[in-house]
């Protein structure tokens, strides 16, 4: 039989999968600001206040990832991102899915509502197990 135990369980690998999964987060917040135009113009021309959501989610991508990323408060870096993937996923990808023009570009929106499907799950775990290795003292001190 297979033991689970013996399978790699290493901080090296929780601090790579931390850089993994803010990857993402950090690009797409950094880009929130290089390139305001094109995340307008994602949402739909009803939503007010189109820049200030672009800045906004910027921020709470780039803070929530860089929470879990140096494993300071990273639950509560698992929030921020999870209250920033429901809307986006639902309200621009979930759009862009139904009303998209032709077929590619629906799959290419189904594939991003999926994505954000996924990331919100990931995000919810971090929410409620943290982002992985303390050292002893940080255990003996954690609250969050």
């Amino acid at each position: 039989m297979f033991a689970e135990h013996r399978l790699p369980n290493h901080q090296s690998l929780t601090l790579l999968a931390r850089g993994l999964f803010t990857s993402l987060f950090f690009l797409s917040g950094v880009t929130h600001f290089t390139n305001i135009p094109y995340y307008v113009s994602l949402m739909h021309e009803a939503i007010p206040f189109r820049v200030f959501w672009t800045l906004s989610s910027g921020v709470v991508e780039l803070v929530g990832a860089a929470m879990i990323l140096f494993n300071w408060r990273p639950r509560l870096g698992g929030w921020l991102l999870v209250i920033f993937l429901i809307p986006v996923t639902i309200v621009v990808h979930g759009y862009e899915m139904l009303y998209a023009d032709g077929e590619a570009m629906r799959a290419v929106q189904q594939a991003h509502f999926l994505k954000g499907f996924a990331l919100i799950g990931a995000a919810l775990f971090i929410t409620q197990v943290g982002a992985g290795h303390r050292s002893a003292p940080e255990a003996a001190q954690r609250t969050d």
